[in-house]
């Protein structure tokens, strides 16, 4: 839906309120064209073989074929075969689509956008980098430059902004850590090395699975896991984070490096002992105080939502600018204020590098890491994608994206230390919101970052690292916002088992770690799904009164039961799964009803002496459920029961044939309706 004024459009007016996180560009007048929202290749084009052209604001007369600029005739088979490849280079490598027809209305956008993110993305991934992956700045920033340029080229969306996040970062840091550690938590002689090594490990693992997963098109992927799930994962993780920032923010780094404490709870409990009496004042001011600023800034931004340009002041880079300039010339150092100082560019001897000459020995120790990072960026990704797909009206193709971000990873694992990166909601927001309406934007972000990384880290010389904390927090109360909203939701409702499963969550992350938690309720979350899916579906079936018609006896109060005979309809389609249980189900329906009974309780309904099975809504049968289904019916011919089967469609009815069930029950059993049926059993 869009909102028109004057003959002009504006965006589309979103409806997921909650989700936002910054204003409309609609105070931008002109910025958005119709044309901007033309998908990069109409999918339904591609299969039916018709000619597709991405539209970003150029002429017809700009895309015109080769053999009509050159006035060469070419054999129609030969014109055909080019045609479709081109096709299929435009839809699989979108950027071959959106560069030609680059239209200079947009560039506007695309920069602003471009210099916004990276005003807010170069602290934020120092501070990923330093706080959260135990590692230099640089393998933050490098991941905020060196993937983004691969993910523009194939990436189906415009204004997916990827780089490192801070769940993800905090699990390379605790794989980072693991390793430093050693066997016998002993500090290895080389930490920079054995850090760049493993996070090369990681990343390299996270695009081959992520590029993986893409071609065997597993990107339904983001429909297994429960809402439930992932809100236990996000607010784990952004306690865990809160935690971890907490100790430099209380200047307790020294101390925690000599005490070692391994497990959240353990920091918990190491900052209850030591926050009061070995805290450093200067350090806590200071960061404390900038986290206030910051949360200042953003609630100012919030209240002036349509004054556009102090809704676009980057809250993050003016506190990191003054910060600094105070601190070099307060000289805060010499207070034992602990600054980021000197920052080498570590990529262990070359820039670019092969992601296994130096990290093989890490890879198999790392591998459940890089799977749960990917399936956590992906999931993460492909929400940000799809709202922004809908908010401008174009499509996007989750399999590609997999594709796209493993191919972003690997390119990244090029340069030694480099952390996977993945799209992030927020980021991806205020993009489209700045005006970003291709992937140009992307670019822009990525050049200023990789110049920053270069030659802008000496002027960060005396930038305060309790600083970089603060800034993390910020990020993390954003992740807390929608927790009080969920806890109330689902225990206004009632879903026991999904509050359950986000307790669950939250728990194990915070007393074992992050991954233990995800791991774990990722296993219970597909054992439900396997319980719910091997639960056959099926009604009984009562006659309506005062009608010919038939109804589920649960749903319909009134409905006659007729006695001894039991009318089963099946819900569903049969397979290995549904079909294991099916002998106990029907034990249950045929003795007790509908109802939840206890199995003590003695029976409230006599045996069925006639057994009907309504089969309308089993489109197929596999042929382990037909095997089964075969045993079930010669248990009641062997108990007296007469058996008919009605509404039998083709497909099912082929495969009793070959199974021999109409041989056993005989032609005469089987009827087009259950009316023909109750006929026949009452003139029997």
């Amino acid at each position: 839906m869009t909102q028109q004024s004057g003959g002009s459009t504006t965006e589309p007016v979103s409806w997921f309120h909650s989700l936002s996180t910054a204003t409309s560009v609609s105070s931008l007048p002109g910025m958005v064209h119709g044309a901007e929202r033309t998908p990069l290749v109409n999918q339904s084009d591609v299969e039916a073989g018709h000619a597709t052209h991405a539209h970003y604001g150029s002429s017809p007369s700009m895309r015109t074929s080769t053999s009509e600029n050159t006035g060469v005739e070419l054999p129609k088979d030969t014109t055909k075969r080019n045609s479709m490849f081109r096709k299929r280079v435009r839809y699989y490598v979108p950027s071959t689509a959106w560069i030609p027809d680059y239209s200079v209305s947009l560039l506007g956008g695309d920069l602003l956008a471009g210099v916004t993110l990276a005003a807010m993305l170069i602290p934020q991934s120092v501070s990923y980098g330093t706080s959260l992956a135990k590692l230099s700045p640089t393998t933050g920033l490098f991941a905020a430059a060196i993937p983004p340029i691969m993910y523009s080229l194939l990436g189906t969306s415009r204004q997916l902004n990827v780089a490192p996040e801070a769940a993800l970062s905090l699990l390379v840091g605790q794989a980072v850590s693991d390793y430093r550690r050693g066997d016998h938590h002993t500090r290895p002689e080389d930490a920079d090395a054995v850090g760049i090594a493993v996070s090369t490990a990681i990343t390299f693992q996270v695009g081959l699975f992520a590029s993986m997963l893409g071609f065997f098109r597993l990107g339904f992927l983001d429909v297994v896991l429960s809402r439930a799930l992932l809100r236990g994962f996000v607010t784990a993780v952004a306690f865990v984070i809160m935690v971890e920032q907490l100790v430099p923010m209380i200047g307790l780094v020294a101390l925690e490096n000599k005490m070692n404490p391994e497990s959240t709870l353990d920091k918990i409990i190491f900052l209850l002992e030591f926050s009061w009496s070995d805290h450093h004042k200067p350090t806590m001011l200071i960061s404390f105080g900038a986290l206030l600023v910051l949360i200042f800034m953003r609630s100012l931004k919030g209240y002036f939502r349509r004054t556009w340009w102090i809704e676009r002041l980057p809250e993050v880079l003016l506190v990191v600018v003054l910060s600094t300039i105070i601190s070099g010339y307060l000289r805060w150092d010499k207070e034992g204020v602990d600054i980021l100082g000197v920052i080498p560019i570590k990529t262990g001897g070359h820039f670019f590098s092969l992601p296994l000459k130096q990290s093989m020995s890490y890879i198999r120790g790392t591998t459940s890491t890089a799977v749960l990072i990917t399936i956590m960026g992906f999931l993460d990704s492909t929400v940000a994608a799809k709202q922004n797909a809908d908010r401008f009206g174009y499509s996007i193709s989750p399999n590609r994206e997999l594709v796209a971000l493993g191919a972003a990873n690997l390119f990244g694992s090029f340069v030694p230390g480099t952390l996977p990166a993945f799209g992030s909601i927020i980021r991806s927001k205020i993009n489209g919101d700045v005006g970003a309406r291709t992937q140009l934007a992307s670019l822009v972000t990525a050049g200023i970052t990789l110049l920053a990384t270069f030659f802008l880290l000496p002027y960060l010389y005396y930038l305060p690292r309790c600083v970089l904390a603060s800034i993390i927090c910020l990020f993390v109360i954003s992740l807390f916002s929608e927790v009080p909203h969920d806890l109330t939701y689902y225990w206004r409702i009632r879903a026991w088992t999904d509050l359950a499963m986000m307790l669950l969550t939250f728990s194990l992350s915070v007393i074992w770690n992050v991954e233990i938690g995800i791991i774990v309720s990722l296993i219970i979350s597909l054992l439900l799904v396997i319980k719910r899916s091997s639960h056959t579906r099926l009604n009984i079936l009562g006659r309506i009164p005062g009608t010919d018609q038939w109804g589920p006896i649960a749903d319909n109060p009134g409905a006659e039961d007729v006695p001894g005979i039991l009318i089963i309809r099946v819900r569903e389609s049969l397979d290995f799964a549904n079909t294991a249980q099916l002998k106990e189900r029907l034990r249950r329906l045929e003795l007790y009803g509908p109802e939840r009974t206890h199995p003590s309780e003695e029976p409230r309904r006599q045996p069925a002496s006639t057994l009907v099975f309504h089969m309308a809504d089993v489109e197929t049968c596999d042929a382990s459920a037909v095997q089964i289904f075969h045993e079930l019916l010669e248990t009641y011919q062997n108990r007296g029961v007469e058996l008919f089967v009605t509404h039998l469609r083709p497909g099912p009815r082929k495969m009793f044939e070959r199974a021999g069930i109409e041989e056993l029950l005989g032609s005469e059993a089987f009827f087009a309706t259950l009316g023909d049926a109750m006929a026949s059993i009452a003139q029997q």
